[in-house]
């Protein structure tokens, strides 16, 4: 008999993937950036070689539910231009 493992990250929704994906084939790349000891975090957004860092620091629960929204945004503030 199998044992279920529990999942203890961050499961993004299909419409984040989407986002994420969309942002990868158009360079905007968003990542963690390590402050301290893998306890606090910054992002870094990098669009066209350029990388900018939040000036926010996040706790690994919020670390990557925020980088999913971080690209949900981008996605969406390309696709509005467009209409």
């Amino acid at each position: 008999m199998g044992v279920k493992k529990k999942s203890v990250g961050y499961q993004y929704s299909p419409d984040e993937f989407k986002a994420y994906q969309w942002c990868i084939n158009n360079g905007i790349y968003i990542s963690p950036f390590c402050k301290e000891n893998f306890i606090s975090w910054h992002i870094d957004i990098e669009i066209n070689k350029k990388i900018n860092r939040s000036p926010q620091v996040f706790d690994t629960r919020e670390l990557w539910e925020t980088i999913f929204k971080y690209y949900k945004y981008y996605y969406d503030k390309q696709h509005k231009k467009r209409k």
